[in-house]
């Protein structure tokens, strides 16, 4: 690490400590890496307040990277517990506009033109500050009235720092965090490095708008903005002005707010279905209402993507949980999930349908998807199985998408919307007139089932034959007894030592007891040696517990 970056490690550990976490900084070791520990007073409002909102107010003093990595890690509920889901879902990118001087020089610099020469006016007031982009209204020089999305200068540089910092303590971390063979820190520095540079390219944004674009330009109930390619590149975008009101400020009546939800069901329904490219963050600040009940859909930056097999797995899933199928929802969580190890099925299973008797003790309209979907994400962390960020993102987007439907029409009945739709899908499935159906796909999976299994089974059966034959077996416990051999192994080799030390010794120097002033020298020298092997060896038995990793999950428990 270079001296700057290990200032910013030292900021870190100060922040942290502030807000309560100095035993965390202290397990990861930062004041090792320091050289000291700072002295760091704790505010009684801090004391009193959760850990979950401390948590958030400390990523919140740590700058835009963290705060974009709380953003991001709101999205994740198999990653983190509810609480704080719930308030990292409060982090605001709100910082100070920069001057409209440096907003021209970055569109200078950008575009290769002078900003006279691609804009007819810029609005000097920004409609929006955050800590990556601003935004500004202008007017093309053909008249056309559009918003300019302009990254601030030298983000990328301070985003790339602290992502060199942030990949050394995770490291740190993987140290000592015991559940780190589910979501390692460094993975999640990973994603979340792959995540923040895909937001700062506004190219990929630009993409995503295009692609959404294309797919609803036949649903007339969904605006989506145009995209000024002329006027955009990496760290400028200009997009086609929408005029409308924000869901929350519209006043319409119980006929129009029945009306919008349904178009809200449409569109997540052919996103998710029929496109396979889903909005990530559709929460009412990314709606607008239009002429005609009408909806315009903003901010493209997390968008979400599903292949056929997912589209597939996600219809069963749903129709199992309708189905209150408790076996089948755990097959398929297993199957769409990555088990870090072999998860035990039974009490999977066992553990879903207490959660599908808890929420659906009625019909699916009365569901509270909200809590629901938490609690199989939590039930699949606790098995370690990890669920890929696709779908953590559509458990967000559905959690939005319902409460947006709740607040907008209460009394709509979910169920009766839903079922065409859950009818059409099952009619593409297994239409056997198609193709494509699921139906035809099925026949061909069970053919080449057939036709491959009498090849593998004869495969193993000529290996067992030749001796050849192997089987990798993978438990935990065969680490744990290792570890316990190797510990075994090496007390009892100091304690030999230590003997050896004693006996050795006296009978060596037995005939030349080299004494002074009446005391044998060596004897004493060998006992100190035995004594400091032997204390060696109960230091290790008594203490060596305690630099065991530490659970994240029984840290958490411990604080709520």
């Amino acid at each position: 690490m270079i001296l700057q970056d290990l200032n910013r490690v030292r900021q870190i550990a100060v922040i942290a400590a502030r807000f309560g976490f100095a035993d965390v900084a202290e397990r990861a070791g930062l004041w090792r890496m320091l050289g000291r520990r700072e002295k760091v007073e704790v505010s009684p409002e801090t004391q009193r307040a959760s850990t979950a909102r401390r948590f958030r107010m400390m990523l919140n003093d740590l700058g835009p990277t963290f705060v974009k990595l709380g953003q991001i890690l709101s999205t994740r509920g198999d990653l983190l517990p509810a609480e704080f889901v719930d308030e990292l879902s409060l982090l605001q990118d709100q910082v100070e506009p920069i001057p409209l001087e440096q907003v021209h020089e970055q569109i200078r610099e950008s575009l290769g033109k002078e900003v006279q020469d691609l804009f007819a006016t810029i609005d000097p007031v920004p409609l929006a500050a955050a800590s990556i982009a601003q935004v500004h209204r202008a007017v093309t020089l053909s008249g056309d009235e559009v918003v300019v999305k302009v990254q601030r200068p030298g983000i990328s540089q301070r985003i790339d720092s602290d992502l060199t910092v942030l990949r050394s303590l995770a490291r740190l971390l993987e140290a000592v965090i015991e559940e780190t063979g589910v979501y390692t820190p460094t993975g999640i520095v990973d994603e979340f490095d792959k995540a923040i540079h895909e937001e700062l390219d506004f190219v990929n944004e630009a993409s995503n708008i295009r692609a959404f674009l294309a797919n609803h330009e036949d649903r007339p109930y969904l605006k989506i903005p145009r995209v000024y390619d002329e006027l955009s590149s990496r760290k400028v975008l200009t997009l086609e002005f929408i005029r409308g009101v924000k869901i929350s400020q519209a006043k319409l009546s119980e006929d129009e707010r029945k009306e919008l939800a349904k178009h809200i069901i449409e569109a997540s329904f052919r996103q998710l279905f029929d496109d396979g490219l889903f909005h990530g963050d559709p929460h009412p600040g990314n709606l607008l209402l239009l002429e005609g009940n009408r909806l315009a859909l903003l901010d493209f930056g997390v968008v979400g993507r599903l292949t056929k097999p997912m589209q597939e797995t996600l219809v069963m899933l749903c129709l199992a949980v309708a189905l209150k199928d408790s076996d089948s929802v755990a097959r398929i969580l297993y199957r769409m999930g990555v088990p870090d190890s072999r998860a035990n099925l039974v009490g999977f299973r066992n553990d879903i349908e207490g959660i599908l008797g808890q929420h659906l003790p009625t019909t699916l309209g009365q569901v509270d998807a909200r809590t629901l979907l938490r609690d199989l994400l939590d039930l699949a962390v606790k098995y370690k199985i990890r669920i890929p960020k696709e779908y953590a993102l559509l458990s967000r987007a559905s959690v939005s998408t319902e409460g947006m439907l709740r607040s907008l029409y209460p009394e709509m009945n979910i169920l009766e919307v839903v079922l065409p739709y859950a009818k059409e899908l099952l009619a593409g499935r297994y239409d056997p007139s198609q193709l494509q159906g699921g139906l035809m796909k099925t026949l061909l999976r069970f053919q080449s089932l057939a036709t491959d299994l009498p090849t593998q089974l004869s495969q193993i059966l000529l290996d067992l034959e030749a001796g050849k034959f192997t089987v990798t077996l993978r438990e935990d416990q065969f680490d744990k007894l290792n570890e316990n051999l190797r510990t075994l192994a090496i007390i009892a080799f100091l304690g030999l030592c230590a003997c050896g030390f004693i006996v050795g010794t006296f009978i060596a120097f037995a005939p030349k007891p080299w004494m002074y002033d009446g005391v044998p020298v060596l004897g004493i020298v060998a006992i100190a040696l035995a004594a400091a092997l032997a204390g060696g060896a109960f230091t290790w038995y008594l203490f060596g517990s305690r630099f065991r990793k530490v659970s994240v999950t029984r840290w958490l428990k411990k604080r709520r």
